[in-house]
């Protein structure tokens, strides 16, 4: 049975706007939500995130290290930016051979620091795929746990809805619910370094979303609702879906990771597959081991 999204409005209403669902979910029961969202969740908290552009951010990685050895100059040498086939490397010049060396340290150190800091502002990871490609992707994880605060008004709203706090009626919920919103194509998780990725409050804003983008949706939601239970964000080509640190039962997927068992779900749609089934073709990608593991888990802070 596929997901049937028989409604959406969006309304202003002040400082919000007002989002208004109606769906059938996998039992062939209409369903509704709606909720309120402001418009620095919508149109503020993630405004600069844009897919990732390697020339534009080594350019802006060197400016930083730049300044940096401006206000902390190298000792006995000094440093040299020079192109070298349409890249910028960086060239340590000095008489003394132990304060070069010292020189090239300290600026792997500042290149590391700077680097690091570039990617958690703009939310980028290196990311290396189950056959060991490498490439730069969102970090969805970090996506999802800034996305927490803005979406807790679904929490008494949801638990309302299914008015039983029960992990798998609730996480049953809310997967029909993203798996009822329209489905974008994903770009290439490694080439398109983000280009069509929705963070959470813009795919309910345009009502529509990638696979990854509904996974981190799906994740940020449950994490409002159950701050304490540990998840993972599992991805295979072309495709993602979550698992949940709870027992599975007969004929129901799981994987093991890092000692614990993840329960998975398919976010994705427009299938309707309850919590512990997952479309065929994720199955045996399971089954074969071709699928890597981000852990989502919780620090009891929400």
């Amino acid at each position: 049975m596929h997901a049937k999204q028989f409604s959406f409005t969006k309304k202003v209403q002040e400082d919000n706007y007002n989002f208004s669902y109606q769906w059938l979910d996998r039992d062939k029961v209409r369903q509704s939500i709606s909720f309120n969202l402001s418009k620095p969740a919508l149109f503020e908290r993630f405004r600069m995130l844009k897919p990732y552009q390697g020339e534009f951010a080594q350019k802006t990685i060197l400016r930083t290290i730049k300044k940096q050895l401006r206000q902390q100059p190298l000792i006995g040498a000094h440093a040299v930016f020079k192109q070298q086939q349409g890249e910028t490397v960086i060239q340590v010049k000095g008489l003394d051979e132990e304060k070069v060396a010292a020189a090239y340290q300290k600026i792997k150190i500042i290149e590391q620091e700077v680097t690091k800091k570039y990617f958690q502002k703009n939310y980028y990871q290196r990311f290396t795929t189950h056959d060991q490609q490498t490439g730069i992707k969102v970090d969805h994880v970090n996506i999802a746990l800034d996305s927490v605060s803005d979406l807790k008004v679904l929490k008494p709203i949801i638990l309302d809805r299914v008015s039983i706090e029960n992990i798998r009626k609730v996480t049953n919920f809310v997967l029909s619910f993203v798996q009822s919103i329209p489905y974008s194509t994903l770009e290439s998780r490694l080439t398109s370094s983000g280009a069509g990725f929705n963070p959470p409050a813009k795919l309910l804003w345009e009502n529509q979303g990638d696979c990854d983008s509904k996974m981190t949706l799906t994740a940020t939601i449950l994490r409002a609702l159950m701050p304490r239970i540990d998840m993972a964000m599992i991805y295979i080509d072309q495709h993602a879906f979550i698992g949940i640190a709870i027992p599975s039962k007969a004929n129901e997927v799981s994987i093991e990771f890092q000692g614990i068992n993840y329960l998975l779900a398919e976010p994705t749609g427009p299938a309707l597959y309850k919590l512990g089934s997952l479309a065929p073709e994720s199955e045996l990608a399971i089954n074969q081991g071709r699928y890597v593991v981000e852990e989502f888990h919780s620090d009891g802070s929400y």
